[in-house]
């Protein structure tokens, strides 16, 4: 999967096309993410010790994979994923780093 926890994302189709947001959690086997501020999805909860008053919380839902692109951090624009092998001198091996497509520059 090219998406990692905390990449800045930007969703390209589907009813909330166009929004931004941080990945908060990633479901590999299932090619699914969940993003911050999208596909928002109600529950219903009883009352509990955690949760004296129950009601309808709303929390973000999973979406796929597919249908958001990761935003460069260096100019903020939608761009695909390639992966780069660099040699590190601290470990002294190669290691494989992912870089934007469009910039060239690393991604955390």
């Amino acid at each position: 999967m090219h998406i990692k926890k905390n990449d800045q994302v930007l969703v390209i189709s589907g009813e909330y096309k166009g929004k931004k947001g941080k990945v908060l959690k990633v479901f590999p086997e299932e090619n699914r993410i969940i993003v911050e501020g999208v596909n928002f999805i109600k529950r219903h909860t009883r009352p509990s010790q955690q949760n004296q008053q129950g009601g309808i919380i709303e929390k973000e839902g999973p979406i796929n994979a597919s249908n958001v692109m990761v935003l460069c951090p260096k100019t903020g624009v939608p761009t695909r994923i390639g992966i780069k092998r660099i040699y590190d001198q601290a470990r002294q091996k190669t290691v494989k780093t992912r870089v934007a497509k469009k910039s060239g520059e690393m991604l955390p």
